[in-house]
């Protein structure tokens, strides 16, 4: 039987990043989940949909609940906080031998 082996992303959980296409463009969170099986991201206060939801189980009580639908992986940048903006980044390694993500466009360590 066949290992299935997934993807390495440029983001990971707990990242600032910046939504760069869709109805949600220009805003920033914190990525809360990856959907790797569907190349999805979860970011916190962005991409909100309603959802009806019965009662029991993961909601106590039923009705219209509002949660954060995924977004595509490739719609979000890693957010440099000293750009201001979604950047792309490089990885340099410290005299520690430690692997760090860098800023392309200030040169700041990202993280």
């Amino acid at each position: 039987m066949a290992v299935k082996s997934y993807k390495n992303y440029h983001v990971k959980k707990g990242d600032m990043v910046e939504v760069l296409a869709g109805k949600e463009k220009g805003k920033t969170g914190k990525i809360l989940k990856i959907l790797k099986k569907k190349d999805r991201v979860i970011v916190e206060k962005v991409n909100f949909v309603k959802k009806h939801a019965r009662p029991g189980g993961k909601f106590a009580k039923g009705g219209i609940v509002e949660m954060e639908a995924p977004l595509h992986i490739s719609n979000v940048a890693l957010y440099c906080s000293r750009c201001s903006k979604g950047v792309r980044f490089g990885i340099s390694v410290l005299e520690d031998g430690k692997k760090v993500r860098i800023c392309k466009n200030c040169g700041e360590q990202i993280d």
